[in-house]
């Protein structure tokens, strides 16, 4: 299978990066097209076969992949419409709020079976949370195909064109706000008497921990917090004043406003 990434920029670099580390795929079919001549030095020497002909990569793959900035997907695929199959290729875009009749209009009879797919900077790291949209795969084997492909750099939810934005502000912008926590928890580490380094790295710890110990028990994450908050102890305490400061609502609200 024969793979193009269209702009290795941030987060089509980043799935590069997952793709060479990942066992599934062979760096020989890996093809990335992008103008920047540091991006395709940068994987050239990583054995990945380069060019800035976004029309040479789209003919020579059975998947083509879009990374592009939203407004810039109608031009880039108006570029490569005559080199594309719909016969013998699979065509996947991943650009935020680009609907699929959009593109189908943009490429017409060129366009292949079609998937929108959302997935997040931890791709690099086998780590993404991806969401995917078959917005014309006809053949149930074409979604099984996609889906392998990131389920190899990640876990993978099939999920319709109306919640992908919702999956996006959760997981693609979510890994952002996870982040901006491990800073303020590291910022209030240090406050308490630790070195800078060393608060990240309790941080960073304990919210693997948390995340080890939910996909293990399959508790609910509330269950999970009365397990460790004893009467009158110091961790009801900490959890009520950040609810106080409106916690639960800031995090709410932050990805309702992520979804707009």
């Amino acid at each position: 299978m024969k793979i193009s990434v269209i702009g290795a920029g941030a987060m089509g670099g980043a799935t590069v990066e997952g793709m060479i580390k990942a066992d599934y795929f062979d760096n020989n079919s890996i093809i990335v097209s992008d103008p920047s001549e540091a991006v395709t030095k940068k994987f050239s020497e990583q054995g990945i076969r380069t060019t800035t002909d976004n029309a040479l990569a789209a003919k020579e793959a059975d998947v083509v992949m879009v990374f592009v900035k939203p407004w810039l997907v109608e031009t880039v695929l108006k570029g490569i419409k005559e080199s594309l199959n719909p016969e013998k290729q699979i065509l996947i875009v991943i650009a935020a709020g680009v609907k699929s009749e959009s593109i189908k209009e943009w490429l017409g009879e060129y366009c292949p079976p079609l998937f929108l797919c959302i997935p997040n900077i931890a791709i690099a790291q086998l780590s993404s949370m991806t969401f995917l949209v078959p917005c014309g795969a006809t053949e149930s084997h074409q979604t099984e195909q996609v889906k392998a492909i990131f389920d190899a750099m990640g876990n993978t939810l099939i999920t319709d064109e109306a919640h992908l934005a919702a999956g996006t502000t959760l997981a693609s912008c979510g890994i952002a706000y996870a982040m901006r926590y491990i800073r303020a928890a590291s910022e209030g580490g240090v406050e308490l008497g630790f070195k800078a380094d060393q608060a990240k790295e309790i941080v960073m710890q304990t919210m693997l921990g948390a995340v080890k110990l939910l996909e293990a028990s399959g508790l609910h994450p509330e269950a999970a917090i009365d397990l460790v908050t004893t009467p009158g102890g110091v961790t009801i305490k900490g959890l009520n004043e950040m609810e106080h400061a409106g916690f639960t609502s800031a995090v709410i609200r932050g990805l309702k406003a992520g979804a707009k």
